[in-house]
């Protein structure tokens, strides 16, 4: 078994989804005591959230970058950023180190495509679903990527940085995700990604018509995936 290297923190409620799906994954698939072999390496949320509002990628890459070094010489096989918005500095921590990164983009992208879709609608943060990073990544892959319009994007990133990034679950949140789902169906979306790791602890498939994609869930999966060679 490979040793993953998670890069944890943004925010904690959601890296504890990451540790947990995986270890359930591997439990499954191996059965027994077995456990993932994993280091974690858990950031202080609040420094890079202040980067991002400065728009200060650089200096979140960096910091990245020396984290990911981190993992790398404690004897990680290659990394996973538990969360969608900071693989918008992949670039700073891949100069850092030599061992792989699992693209959260990638795996997702993967899913859709078995799932024969060709037009997803993309919920996340502002920064997600504004910038190209993620979006030209999930469109290389010949997906269709629909974002909300300004005020919802405002609104869902008001949600995810507001409440959920605290562990608060509002159920006016949770129908107005709904509603923002439901706009994007109308705009065409036949799935939806959950480009936050966060909105998972919010949404589920019963509240939405058309398939929904856990990032959350598919990249830890796939992680174990990489860990187990499969």
């Amino acid at each position: 078994m490979k040793v993953i290297g998670l890069i944890g923190g943004m925010s904690w409620e959601s890296t504890v989804k990451y540790y947990q799906i995986i270890n359930e994954e591997v439990k499954r698939r191996l059965g027994g005591l077995h456990s993932v072999k994993c280091l974690l390496y858990s950031v202080d949320f609040a420094e890079i959230a202040r980067y991002q509002a400065e728009g200060d990628w650089e200096g979140a890459g960096k910091l990245l970058g020396e984290v990911a070094l981190s993992l790398e010489k404690g004897g990680a096989d290659f990394i996973v950023i538990c969360t969608n918005t900071m693989h918008n500095v992949i670039e700073y921590i891949e100069e850092k180190i030599s061992i792989p990164i699992l693209h959260i983009a990638d795996a997702t992208a993967d899913q859709i495509n078995q799932a024969g879709i060709s037009a997803v609608g993309l919920l996340g943060t502002k920064y997600t679903m504004e910038q190209d990073f993620y979006k030209s990544r999930i469109e290389s892959a010949g997906i269709h990527v629909l974002v909300p319009g300004i005020e919802d994007r405002e609104t869902v990133n008001k949600i995810i940085y507001d409440e959920l990034c605290l562990g608060k679950i509002e159920q006016s949140s949770r129908d107005y995700y709904k509603r923002v789902i439901g706009r994007l169906v109308e705009r065409g979306a036949e799935g939806i990604i959950l480009g936050c790791t966060e909105i998972g602890l919010l949404i589920t498939q019963e509240d939405s018509e058309v398939p929904l994609f856990d990032t959350t869930v598919i990249h830890a999966i796939e992680s174990v995936n990489q860990a187990l060679d499969e």
